[in-house]
């Protein structure tokens, strides 16, 4: 039951009814329905700041597992370049050595990704930082990938040689050790006959005349003639960058363009051009080099043996050529 309201009239010093008019009532009513829609509407904008619709989860949910699945693939990424870095240092210190090839520079395992913004375009999102940095190390990835790639198929040919390397490469003393002994090593000694200090380019095995000479590797003969130098004197091309020189012979057991295998007889002990006794002086070029071949007699030499034979090619013993 509606409340029955007074208003006090000052004139007749009595409380008189409020009779409320149809015009009032109306008015009433209108303005209290436009206020309360006016509170649910605005209590609809403030409420549905967080009761969102089914679509909108679902695209913040798939937002989040991507965001998610970005940085577990920047971790990935991340991972799998540590273990490339590892597989490209053993390629260039290790397989490449092995097989006697270049390693493979930096700047050319890493080229191609200086200086251009070529990630512009992902500018702009709200994870662009993540997603620049990941397509980057994807992109550097793949292009080390390509290289490493690269380089184990020539390791892998090299190893197809391998064999044929290991056969070609000088590995045996050129005399048997128990018929010769060294004269001279690899070093600067006085010359026996220019009497000046000059670079021995080889080794001197002192040895009877006829004492037989084997080819220290598989290769083919370049050259089998006389020389006012070394006498008698075969070149032996092993390949690989590889050649021995064998001089002073007392006689030539092979010719020209004769294919040999290391311990073939080539030759014999001579005193045969510049010599003032009879021995085999002996070099190993490598690359047009001459080099040490005191590092190539472990074909048949215990470390025992090594040592002594090191030992007395340092030694200023007598000098034949």
């Amino acid at each position: 039951m509606a409340k029955v309201k007074y208003y006090y009239d000052s004139e007749t010093l009595s409380y008189r009814k409020i009779e409320s008019s149809k015009g009032y009532i109306t008015k009433v009513i209108v303005l209290s329905t436009l206020g309360g829609l006016l509170l649910m509407f605005i209590g609809f904008i403030a409420f549905s700041q967080f009761l969102k619709t089914p679509e909108q989860l679902a695209q913040e949910r798939e937002l989040e597992n991507l965001k998610l699945n970005y940085e577990v693939l920047d971790k990935r990424l991340d991972e799998s370049s540590h273990i490339l870095s590892q597989l490209q240092e053993r390629d260039n210190n290790i397989y490449r050595k092995y097989f006697e090839a270049n390693p493979i520079p930096e700047e050319q395992r890493k080229a191609g990704f200086g200086g251009v913004n070529r990630y512009k375009y992902l500018d702009g999102f709200d994870n662009s930082a993540m997603i620049k940095s990941a397509t980057k190390k994807i992109d550097i990835l793949s292009k080390q990938m390509v290289v490493q790639s690269k380089s184990l198929d020539e390791i892998v040919s090299l190893a197809k040689e391998k064999e044929t390397m290991l056969a070609s490469i000088p590995a045996i003393m050129p005399v048997k050790k128990e018929e010769s002994y060294v004269s001279s090593g690899f070093k600067y000694r006085m010359h026996p006959i220019l009497k000046i200090r000059k670079f021995h380019k080889g080794m001197d095995f002192t040895a009877p005349i006829g004492t037989p000479i084997y080819a220290t590797g598989n290769g083919t003969v370049s050259l089998a003639r006389r020389s006012p130098t070394f006498g008698k004197v075969v070149y032996i091309d092993h390949g690989f960058g590889y050649r021995t020189v064998y001089a002073h012979m007392s006689k030539i057991a092979t010719r020209r363009g004769r294919k040999v295998k290391r311990g073939d007889l080539i030759g014999y002990v001579g005193n045969t051009g510049r010599s003032v006794a009879p021995h085999l002086h002996y070099e190993v070029h490598k690359n047009g080099r001459a080099v040490n071949p005191i590092n190539f007699y472990y074909g048949d030499l215990t470390p025992e043996e090594f040592l002594a034979v090191q030992i007395a090619s340092e030694k200023e013993g007598q000098s034949y050529d």
